[in-house]
């Protein structure tokens, strides 16, 4: 049964979105065990590559002085370059200071996409609260609460690896888009125009996660990427019914909406 609220209607029953979002929480409390220990296992293979690099280096400054070390530098170069030809920071763009590198700059954007839909799904509680998107359904306001949740969940995973990995957390939402997202969320002013956006923010984050499994360098950063990828799926496909759109299955996931380290302002 339809609800009609101050000219937006919900498509579907509170029921069957509460009923939706239930399954949701379950699915994501499924990947709590395999997403933190995805994420140990990260910070632990970047601690190390860094510790085998920094005792490669000393050994050739030791064996060949100068000469060493320019080959090594000329090396360096050369990894840099295909890295970057297999890593979703492709454009070649260097992000603000350049302190995150590597798979740590994927790690950071992920961490950013994550704040940034907590902080868009906390506006939208408070928006609701001040009655400028009309009567929210409960329903509605149990599911953005869910999934603001489960946002700051992966947040925090993901901060864990960078500072595991001996790299400032994250805590703001560092992309250079964040501006048009935070007016358009000040423009909204039903329920249905919020889920667009949101809607949009979930696809880029699930196909930003799929693009990272085929992409980055690291076994557990393709693990973590992989498990946290199905539930930012779920809270798209819930959206899509929350606006009124049958969520038809694709064969293959697109990469089109995929987020670039470019994104990133640190």
């Amino acid at each position: 049964m339809s609800t009609a609220r101050n000219g937006w209607e919900l498509p579907i029953s509170e029921q069957q979105l509460a009923r939706l979002t239930h399954d949701m929480d379950e699915a994501h409390r499924e990947t709590l065990p395999a997403m933190r220990a995805g994420a140990v296992d990260l910070a632990e293979e970047i601690r190390t590559a860094e510790r085998t690099d920094l005792g490669r280096r000393r050994f050739l400054l030791g064996a060949g002085g100068v000469a060493a070390a320019m080959a090594l530098a000329a090396c360096s170069s050369s990894d840099k370059k295909s890295d970057a030809s297999a890593s979703p920071s492709s454009s070649g763009a260097v992000s603000g200071s350049g302190q995150y590198t590597g798979d740590l700059k994927v790690v950071a954007l992920a961490t950013a996409l994550e704040n940034q839909a907590v902080g868009a799904y906390r506006a939208t509680l408070a928006a609701a609260k001040a009655g400028k998107l009309g009567t929210v359904p409960p329903a509605v306001a149990t599911f953005v609460t869910t999934a603001m949740a489960q946002h700051a969940d992966h947040a925090k995973a993901w901060n864990a690896v960078l500072t595991g990995a001996g790299k400032p957390a994250i805590t703001g939402v560092p992309l250079s888009n964040q501006a048009d997202v935070t007016a358009a969320l000040g423009k909204a002013t039903d329920v249905g125009s919020v889920a667009k956006l949101a809607l949009q923010l979930e696809d880029q984050a699930a196909q930003t996660y799929l693009f990272a499994t085929y992409n980055v360098i690291s076994p557990a950063g393709i693990s973590t990427a992989a498990t946290i990828a199905p539930v930012e799926a779920m809270h798209a496909a819930i959206l899509h019914y929350v606006l009124g759109q049958y969520p038809v299955p694709d064969d293959f996931l697109p990469v089109d909406k995929a987020a670039s380290t470019t994104l990133l302002t640190v």
